[in-house]
């Protein structure tokens, strides 16, 4: 699914009209303006679009959505806890650069080896989480003060030193 990148979850209805909440991890106040589609996964791989009547901001990490044939609170209310995702172009027009979801797509270095490309970042109040596949297991790489060295936006490299036996765990 790397032409999709997970951007937040629908969170709850507003209004009686069908409007959803998206929550929304891109990084920066946005109101989503301009976006025509947004996609839903029905079955594993297989993603659903949802056609964007209008959007607006709410706060800095959530948006209101109208979705094109969803007309009441009760329709809208189906689709809350369902992980939305947006199409790679639609990804980098609306996620912060500084944000660490911008980092979906990178690979992290780690000692001049290439562990791996970076599928899903996941945020915790010190540090970064980093899913990649290792060797074909799941590891979670962490990017803190103490392990990241740089970042190198034009080749989407991110240089870490990882503490000694970190990935031992996942091999």
């Amino acid at each position: 699914m790397s032409q999709y990148n997970s951007i937040g979850k629908l969170v709850a209805t507003f209004g009686v009209k069908g409007e959803v909440i998206l929550s929304h991890r891109l990084g920066a106040e946005t109101d989503l303006q301009g976006l025509e589609t947004f996609f839903i996964e029905n079955k594993k791989d297989e993603m659903l679009p949802y056609f964007v009547e209008y959007t607006r901001a709410k706060n800095e990490e959530e948006v209101y959505i109208k979705i094109e044939g969803i007309e009441s609170k009760e329709v809208a209310g189906k689709l809350l806890q369902k992980t939305v995702w947006l199409s790679e172009e639609d990804f980098r027009q609306y996620a912060d650069a500084t944000s660490p979801i911008s980092f979906l797509g990178y690979h992290i270095i780690d000692q001049d080896v290439d562990l791996g490309e970076i599928l899903e970042i996941i945020e915790q109040p010190h540090q970064v989480l980093c899913r990649i596949d290792l060797e074909g297991n799941e590891a979670l790489i962490p990017l803190h003060q103490d392990t990241l060295l740089e970042i190198d936006q034009d080749e989407k490299r991110i240089y870490v030193e990882l503490p000694d036996g970190l990935l031992d765990i996942y091999r």
